[in-house]
C-alpha cells in the first residue's frame, strides 16, 4: 500500500484537512489519519491509468454519468464488477423487460453442504442503472468488448455462507408480498454496495440528516447534490471516491466480511490484468465499472501495476450451474437488498427527470422491449451523416473536491406545478381506493410537503417529504381498501414495475410449454390471471395441452395453473375442463423448471425417481410415484419400476406410520390395473403378498404400541381384509391372520374395539357376543366415561369391516338411550371431537346406515322399535299343496296360467296343460321326451352311445362308468365355466 503525498493534485485539501483536525481534535490523532487517507484514497485511484469509475447500485446520477462518461470517452474494452460465468446471458437482456435478473442456479450441488441446495445467485438489472448503460454500450457498439471480472456464482458461495444468510434472509420475512418474492431465497449480487457499516455512522447521518432511512440520506445529500448541480465527470468520480472511502475506513473490523471483500478485489483486478496481457490493450482504452467501495481498494493486486503473483484463484467446485433471466421487480430489489419501500421507483422516476434536464441520451439495447425509440426528424431527399463523436483529450485530474465541499448547497427553488400535480393526483387516488378524500386535503396535502421540507432544511420537497405529508393529512384509523396512503404514493411515483423475460430468451422447456399450450389462444406471458376452457369432446387436440397443465399443475406453485372444472384420476378423464393461469405471474417457477430439464416430461420423470429414491421415502411416498407416472406420463415401464422399489421399502420399514396411504393408493392402483389391464401386473401381485405377511407380522406390535394410532391399526386390518382374496389366491395363509389377531392383546380401548371387530371379521367372535360386550361397558359406570373412545374404535372399524355398520349404530344408539343426561350430556363434546378428528372420512358411511335403520319421518319415530330390539321371528315353515308338490317352483305356473300361455304361444309350443293327477316329469323323463335336445348335446360332447331300453333308469354313477368320455367333457365345461 503506497503512503500519502504530500503534493500533488490534492495538496491543497491535505492542508485544509489537516487544519480542520487540528482544530476539532486538539492535535495529530486518528482522526486526522482517517481524513488525510481518503484524501489519498481518492489520489490513488485518479491516478490510476486503467479509469476506474465508482458507481452505486440503482442511482440515477450514477446512470446519468455513466451515460455521460461513455459518449465522451468511447472505450474499448468495458471491465463490469459482474459474475464472470453470466456474461453469455447479457445478450438476452434485449428479448426482455426490464427490470429482469441474471440468475445463476443450482440443484444439485457437489462440493458443499447438501442443505444448502438449492443454489441461486441473482444480479438484478434495472434501466435506471449504470451497469445497464455499460452492458448496452458494449453490446451495441461496434469494435467494443464487455468483460465481467468479478468472482462466479461458484465462488459466491466457496467464500462466504451465502447460503444460509439467503436462508435466514427468508425466515426473517416468512410472508413476503407476491412482487417481493420474484428472487425466492437467491443470494442478491449487486454493482456498488454502497451503504455505512459502522451502524453508529449511519444512525449519525440519518438522525443529522432528518430522514428517515438510507435510501433518503442518499437520495437528499448524494442524488440531488450531484444530478441538481450538474456536476461534471472529475466532480461526480471524486466525490464517489470520496464517500467510498469514507464508508471502508469507517467500517468495523468484520474479519469475514473484509477478507470477501479483498478477495474479490483481487480477484477483478486478477482478471483485468490477464485480459489486458492476452489482448495486449492500452489501458487508455478501458473503463473499469465498480462500485465506490471497491475503487477505493487498498490490496497489493489493486492498479495495473499491482502486485502479481500473490494472488491464486481457486477452483471451482464439481456443482453444475445452470444460467437464465428471472423476471424481478422493483419491491424484489428493495426486499433483496434492504432498501426503503418505493425507493426503487422514485430512483426510476427521478432519471427520467434527470435525463430530461441534463439532455443527456442514454444507451438502451437494440429492439428492447418496454423502451421507445426517440424520433429522429430528417428532411425529405437528404441523408444524415451520423454524428462523429470526438473523445475529450485526456488530462491531468484537476482537484474538484475542494471547491465541491466549499460550495454552498443549491437551492432548488419550490417547483408549485409539480407538487400541486402530486397533490392532486394522490387525493384521487385516495378516492378511488375508498378514502373520503376531497379537495382540502390535496391543499393540506401541499401545505404540509413545504411545512416538512422546512422544518428538514429543505427548500424543495422531496418525494419522501410529500409522503409523509399524504399520510398525515390523508391516512385514517383504518385502511377502507387494500392499499394505505404510503402504497398509493408509491405506486403514484412510478409504481412497483415488474419485469418480464421474453420468448427467446426462455429455456427450451419454457418455450416449448408456451408452444404446446398455444391451442388455447392464451396471452400466457402476461401477468395476471386467465381462463382457459376445454372441450375435450368437441376438439380432441385439446387433449396434448390438457395433459401439459397437469402436469404444470403437478411441478409448480400453487395457482401457476389451478383447475376449476374436471379432474384426473387412475381410470377417469373429463369430457370438459376449465383452468386458471397464470404462467406469467409465477415465470421465474417455470424458468427454473427449464433448469432440470429440456422437458416438462424430462422434469417429472426424474422428480419421481428423485421422490422414490430418496433417504427420505415411504411405501406411501413410492406408491404415489407410481401413481403419478400412471396418472401423468402414462408410463407403464417407470410404474413397474418404482412398483419393484415400493416392495423393497416395504419390506424394510418396521412402523405403520403410512398404513392409512398405503391402502388407499394400493386400493386405487388394483381397482385401476383390474379395469384397465388384462392381468395385473407382477410386481403388484408380490406387493399385495409381501404386505400380506408383513402387516401380520407387524399387527401385535402395532396393537401395543402407543404410537400407532388407531386409524394406522385400522388401516393395516383394511389391508389384510380386502386384500385377502387376492393374497390367498397368491399362495399366503390365513392362519397368519389367525394368529395375528390371536396374539393381540390391547389395552387402549380404542383398538380393543378394533381387535373385536375384527375377530367378528374372522369369525372368532360373533354378533351377540359383541351385542353382550358392548352391553356390558354401558353397565359398568367406570367404564362409561372411556366409551367414545370405544366408538372411536368401532367407526375406524368400518375400513376393515365395513359390514359392521348396523353394530356401530346400534352401539351409539344404546348410548344415548340407556345414559342418563348427567352422564350423556359432559360426554357428548367428547363423542363428537372423537368421531370428527379419528374418523372424518368414514362418518358418511355410519351416516348411510342410520338413515337406513331409523324412520324417514318424525311422526313415526314414537312408534318405532329398533331392529336390535325386535323379537326374532320363528323359522319359516314350507307350505304345500295338497298334491304335495312344493309351490315355489312348477306349481306357480297354473297359479297364473296366463303367463305361461303367452310365453308358450310365443316360442310356438302346442301342447297342452298336464292334468293335475299326472306327478311331473323328472330330468331323465324329460330327456326322452325331448331326444333331439338330448341328440344335440351328445353329438356336440362327441358321444356315441345309444338310447337305454325304455323301463331302465341308470343311476348317476352307473352314467358314469358308462360314457367316461361324456363326463369328462362335461367336466372341463364346468371347470372352465
Amino acid at each position: 500500500m503506497s503512503g500519502p503525498h504530500e503534493s500533488g493534485t490534492f495538496a491543497a485539501l491535505r492542508g485544509q484537512l489537516q487544519e480542520a483536525a487540528a482544530t476539532f481534535a486538539g492535535g495529530p490523532d486518528a482522526l486526522e489519519g482517517i481524513l488525510l487517507g481518503m484524501v489519498d484514497d481518492v489520489d490513488r485511484a485518479v491516478r490510476e491509468p486503467l479509469e476506474i469509475f465508482p458507481v452505486c447500485h440503482h442511482s440515477p446520477a450514477s446512470a446519468t454519468a455513466m451515460a455521460r462518461r461513455l459518449r465522451e470517452k468511447q472505450p474499448k474494452v468495458v471491465y463490469l464488477e459482474l459474475c464472470e460465468d453470466m456474461a453469455p446471458l447479457l445478450t438476452e437482456l434485449r428479448n426482455c423487460r426490464l427490470p429482469v435478473a441474471v440468475q445463476a442456479f443450482a440443484g444439485d450441488v457437489d462440493g458443499f453442504p447438501l442443505d444448502w441446495a438449492p443454489l441461486s445467485v441473482v444480479a438484478p438489472i434495472t434501466e435506471a442503472s449504470a451497469e445497464y448503460q455499460a452492458i448496452a454500450y458494449a453490446l451495441d457498439t461496434p469494435g467494443v468488448e464487455l468483460v465481467l471480472v468479478d468472482r462466479s456464482a461458484d465462488h459466491v458461495f466457496q467464500w462466504d455462507t451465502g447460503g444460509e444468510q439467503a436462508r435466514e434472509a427468508a425466515a426473517e420475512d416468512a410472508d413476503p408480498p407476491a412482487e417481493a418474492a420474484l428472487h425466492g431465497e437467491a443470494v442478491g449480487v449487486e454493482l456498488g454496495d454502497l451503504r455505512p457499516r459502522f451502524a453508529e455512522l449511519e444512525e449519525h447521518l440519518l438522525r443529522h440528516g432528518r430522514v428517515r432511512h438510507w435510501s433518503e440520506w442518499w437520495h437528499q445529500y448524494v442524488e440531488v447534490p450531484l444530478g441538481d448541480s450538474g456536476a461534471d465527470h472529475d466532480t461526480y468520480r471524486q466525490v464517489m471516491l470520496l464517500i467510498g472511502s469514507l464508508f471502508r475506513r469507517l467500517a468495523p473490523g468484520d474479519g469475514a466480511r473484509v477478507r470477501v471483500d479483498e478477495d474479490r478485489e483481487r480477484y477483478m483486478w486478477t482478471r483485468m490484468r490477464e485480459h489486458l496481457a492476452a489482448t495486449g490493450t492500452d489501458p487508455a482504452d478501458c473503463l473499469y465499472v465498480c462500485g465506490a467501495f471497491h475503487a477505493v481498494s487498498r490490496v497489493e493486486e489493486f492498479g495495473v501495476h499491482g502486485g502479481t503473483g500473490t494472488f491464486t484463484i481457486s477452483p471451482r467446485t464439481a456443482t453444475t450451474w445452470q444460467y437464465g433471466l428471472i423476471p424481478s421487480s422493483h419491491a424484489a430489489i428493495e426486499a433483496q437488498f434492504g432498501l426503503a419501500a418505493g425507493s426503487v421507483s422514485i430512483a426510476s422516476t427521478e432519471w427520467a427527470k434527470s435525463l430530461k434536464r441534463t439532455r443527456v441520451r442514454p444507451y438502451r439495447l437494440a429492439g428492447q422491449a418496454g423502451t421507445k425509440k426517440a424520433p429522429t426528424k430528417k428532411a425529405p431527399g437528404k441523408r444524415t451523416a451520423a454524428p462523429v463523436v470526438v473523445p475529450a483529450p485526456e488530462s491531468a485530474a484537476a482537484d474538484r473536491l475542494s471547491g465541491f465541499l466549499r460550495r454552498p448547497p443549491v437551492l432548488d427553488g419550490l417547483d408549485e406545478a409539480e407538487l400541486l400535480g402530486w397533490s392532486v393526483d394522490i387525493v384521487r387516488a385516495a378516492r378511488r381506493n375508498g378514502y373520503l378524500a376531497s379537495t382540502a386535503d390535496a391543499i393540506a396535502v401541499f401545505e404540509t410537503s413545504v411545512l416538512l421540507a422546512g422544518m428538514r432544511d429543505r427548500a424543495k420537497p422531496t418525494p419522501y417529504d410529500f409522503q409523509d405529508a399524504a399520510v398525515t393529512c390523508i391516512e385514517k384509523d383504518a385502511v377502507p381498501g387494500r392499499r394505505d396512503v404510503r402504497r398509493l404514493v408509491e405506486i403514484m411515483m412510478g409504481g412497483d414495475r415488474i419485469g418480464q423475460v421474453g420468448y427467446d430468451a426462455l429455456p427450451p422447456l419454457a418455450r416449448d410449454v408456451h408452444d404446446r399450450l398455444a391451442p388455447l389462444g392464451l396471452k400466457l406471458q402476461q401477468r395476471g390471471v386467465q381462463r382457459a376452457l376445454l372441450d375435450l369432446a368437441s376438439r380432441p387436440e385439446l387433449q396434448a395441452c390438457s395433459d401439459v397443465l397437469w402436469m404444470l399443475r403437478r411441478l409448480m406453485p400453487h395457482g401457476a395453473a389451478r383447475p376449476i372444472m374436471g379432474e384426473r384420476r387412475l381410470g377417469e378423464r373429463s369430457m370438459q375442463e376449465s383452468w386458471d393461469l397464470a404462467l406469467g405471474t409465477h415465470q421465474r417457477a417455470l424458468i427454473e423448471l427449464g433448469y432440470e430439464g429440456v422437458s416438462i416430461e424430462q422434469v417429472l420423470e426424474q422428480r419421481l425417481r428423485r421422490d422414490a429414491y430418496g433417504p427420505q421415502a415411504t411405501t406411501a411416498t413410492v406408491l404415489a410415484a407410481v401413481e403419478d407416472a400412471t396418472l401423468y406420463l402414462r408410463s407403464r415401464r417407470l410404474a413397474d419400476e418404482l412398483g419393484t422399489h415400493a416392495l423393497k421399502v416395504l419390506a424394510t420399514e418396521r412402523s405403520v406410520d403410512g398404513a392409512p396411504e398405503v391402502l388407499r393408493r394400493v386400493r386405487g392402483l388394483l381397482a385401476y390395473y383390474r379395469t384397465s389391464e388384462p392381468v395385473l401386473p407382477q410386481w403388484i401381485e408380490s406387493f399385495v403378498k409381501t404386505g400380506y405377511a408383513h402387516y401380520c407380522m407387524l399387527l401385535p406390535v402395532a396393537f401395543r404400541d402407543e404410537d400407532a394410532t388407531v386409524g394406522q391399526v385400522a388401516a393395516m386390518l383394511g389391508f389384510l381384509f380386502s386384500m385377502e382374496n387376492l393374497a390367498l389366491s397368491l399362495g399366503c395363509d390365513r392362519a397368519q391372520l389367525e394368529l395375528a389377531v390371536a396374539q393381540s392383546h390391547p389395552e387402549e380401548p380404542s383398538k380393543t374395539a378394533l381387535l373385536w371387530a375384527a375377530q367378528v371379521q374372522l369369525g372368532t367372535l360373533s354378533r351377540a357376543e359383541l351385542r353382550g360386550r358392548c352391553d356390558a361397558l354401558l353397565d359398568n359406570p367406570l367404564v362409561v366415561p372411556a366409551y367414545p373412545r370405544y366408538l372411536s374404535g368401532f367407526v375406524h372399524a368400518l375400513e376393515p369391516a365395513p359390514g359392521l355398520a348396523d353394530v356401530v349404530v346400534e352401539a351409539v344408539s344404546n348410548a344415548f338411550g340407556r345414559l342418563p343426561d348427567a352422564v350423556l350430556l359432559p360426554w357428548l363434546p367428547l363423542l363428537i371431537t372423537t368421531l370428527r378428528s379419528g374418523a372424518a372420512e368414514l362418518a358418511p358411511l355410519l351416516i348411510r346406515e342410520a338413515g337406513r335403520v331409523f324412520p324417514g319421518r318424525l311422526a313415526a319415530l314414537d312408534a318405532w322399535i329398533p331392529p336390535w330390539r325386535t323379537p326374532p321371528a320363528p323359522p319359516a315353515t314350507r307350505r304345500t299343496r295338497s298334491g304335495g308338490h312344493d309351490r315355489q317352483g312348477a306349481a306357480l305356473l297354473p297359479a297364473h296360467p296366463a303367463t305361461c300361455d303367452a310365453v308358450a304361444e310365443l316360442l310356438g309350443c302346442t301342447q297342452g296343460w298336464t292334468p293335475a293327477d299326472v306327478p311331473p316329469p323328472s330330468g331323465v323323463g324329460l330327456l326322452t321326451a325331448h331326444p333331439a335336445t338330448c341328440d344335440a348335446v351328445a353329438d356336440l360332447l362327441g358321444c356315441d352311445g345309444a338310447w337305454a331300453e325304455s323301463g331302465t333308469s341308470p343311476s348317476g354313477a352307473a352314467l358314469t362308468s358308462r360314457h367316461p368320455a361324456t363326463a369328462k367333457a362335461l367336466e372341463s365345461l364346468l371347470t372352465s365355466t
